[in-house]
């Protein structure tokens, strides 16, 4: 546990607090936005790919309205990141 605190806090000090200036800085923070909304949308794909594969066993177990709503929330969750993201990127956050 200590061992994964230690290297996301190096993670952050990497990223975050260049001493090259403002524009590694922000190029940088916006990389460690941007992988995790990427990754979101391919889970996104993925987990939908899987939906419909699965789709007759999974309303044979009754679980097909979970997966579809777990669906459709990974999908709010990667648009208004997107959204975030690109409104930090318009107003100079990052």
């Amino acid at each position: 546990m200590k061992k994964e605190i230690l290297i996301w806090n190096l993670f952050i000090v990497m990223f975050v607090y260049s001493p090259r200036g403002d524009i590694l800085k922000n190029t940088k923070l916006r990389i460690a936005w941007i992988i995790p909304n990427v990754f979101c949308y391919l889970m996104l794909f993925g987990l939908s790919i899987w939906i419909v594969a699965n789709g007759e066993g999974l309303q044979e177990i009754n679980r097909l309205s979970f997966y579809v709503i777990f669906m459709l929330l990974l999908f709010l969750v990667s648009v208004f990141g997107s959204y975030r993201i690109w409104t930090w990127i318009k107003e100079g956050k990052i």
